[in-house]
C-alpha cells in the first residue's frame, strides 16, 4: 500500500488534551499492539509488517504515535518515559479489548514492560525487539562526553546527531525522569510469557541486554534469541520472518494454555 492510499490516522483525545494518533485493525483476541522506538513513528517497517501479519491472521492490531512522535500532538523535546508510558496505557485502556500481546521495539520494549507492570490483567504476552529498558541512563547518558553532559545540564537540552534524519533533542528532564522508571538490577514482577529478539551487531543496545532482561524477569517463560550479525533495526525480510515465527509460536502457546 502506498502512503497516498493509506487511510488517515484516527485520533484519541486524552482528558489532558493530548492527541494520540493511531491505526486500529479489528480482529480476533488476543490482539497485537505495537510500541515503537525512541524518535520513531507508527509508519515504520516493523509496524506496517505487523499490521499485515495481523490482517493475514485475522487478529486485532493497533499501532500509535507517542506524544511528540509522528502525527501525535506535543513536542518531542518535552517528552519523558513516564509520559510515553501513559500514552501507551491510554491506548491500551481505551482502544483495545481483551488480552493483548505487546510488541515493543527498542524504547518500546521498555514501555511495554512498564505497561505490563501497570496492567498485568490486560497483557497476555510480550515480544521485545532490541528491547532497551533503562536506556536513557545506561545507554544514552553514559555515552555522552563530559562536555555533552554539561550542555544538557546547563542548557536543558543537547542535539544528538542521528543517522536517520534531523538531530534528536535530548532534554535534561528526559534523563532525570527516566531514572524513576529503571527496571534492571532487581526482579521485574511480570509473569506472562516474554520473547526477546536481539541482534549481536546492534550498535545501540548491547547484545547482553536481552540476557540481563531475561534474568531480571520473574516470569518462568522467557526466551531470548540472539541473532548473529543483526543490527538494531531487525527489519530485514529474514528478521521479520523470525518475528512472525516467534508470534506464531507464542499465540499457539497462549491458546494451549487457555484450553487447559
Amino acid at each position: 500500500m502506498n502512503d497516498s492510499d493509506s487511510p488517515a490516522a484516527q485520533v484519541l483525545t486524552r482528558a489532558d488534551g493530548a492527541r494520540i494518533a493511531y491505526h486500529r485493525t479489528p480482529g480476533a483476541s488476543p490482539g497485537l499492539m505495537f510500541l515503537g522506538g525512541f524518535a520513531s513513528d507508527m509508519d515504520g517497517t516493523k509496524a506496517l509488517a505487523l499490521e499485515a501479519y495481523a490482517r493475514q491472521h485475522g487478529r486485532a492490531f493497533l499501532r500509535f504515535d507517542y506524544q511528540g512522535h509522528g502525527q501525535s500532538s506535543g513536542r518531542f523535546a518535552d517528552g519523558t518515559i513516564g509520559q510515553w508510558r501513559d500514552d501507551a496505557l491510554s491506548v491500551l485502556d481505551q482502544l483495545t479489548e481483551g488480552p493483548q500481546v505487546l510488541v515493543g521495539s527498542s524504547m518500546g520494549g521498555w514501555i511495554m514492560l512498564l505497561a505490563a507492570l501497570a496492567r498485568p490483567e490486560r497483557v497476555a504476552g510480550l515480544v521485545g525487539i532490541a528491547a532497551a529498558p533503562d536506556f536513557t541512563d545506561a545507554l544514552l547518558w553514559q555515552r555522552l562526553t563530559a562536555q555533552q553532559q554539561r550542555e544538557v545540564e546547563d542548557n536543558g537540552v543537547w542535539q544528538m546527531p542521528s543517522d536517520y534524519g534531523d538531530p534528536v533533542p535530548l532534554s535534561h528532564q528526559l534523563f532525570q525522569e527516566g531514572r524513576k522508571h529503571k527496571l534492571l538490577g532487581r526482579p521485574i514482577q511480570i509473569a506472562c510469557p516474554v520473547r526477546l529478539l536481539q541482534g549481536t551487531a546492534d550498535a545501540e543496545v548491547p547484545a547482553d541486554w536481552a540476557v540481563k532482561l531475561q534474568h531480571a524477569l520473574a516470569s518462568d517463560d522467557v526466551e531470548a534469541t540472539l541473532v548473529k550479525d543483526a543490527d538494531h533495526r531487525l527489519s530485514t525480510e529474514r528478521d521479520l520472518q523470525r518475528l512472525y515465527d516467534t508470534l506464531d509460536r507464542l499465540f499457539r502457546d497462549l491458546e494451549q494454555d487457555a484450553e487447559r
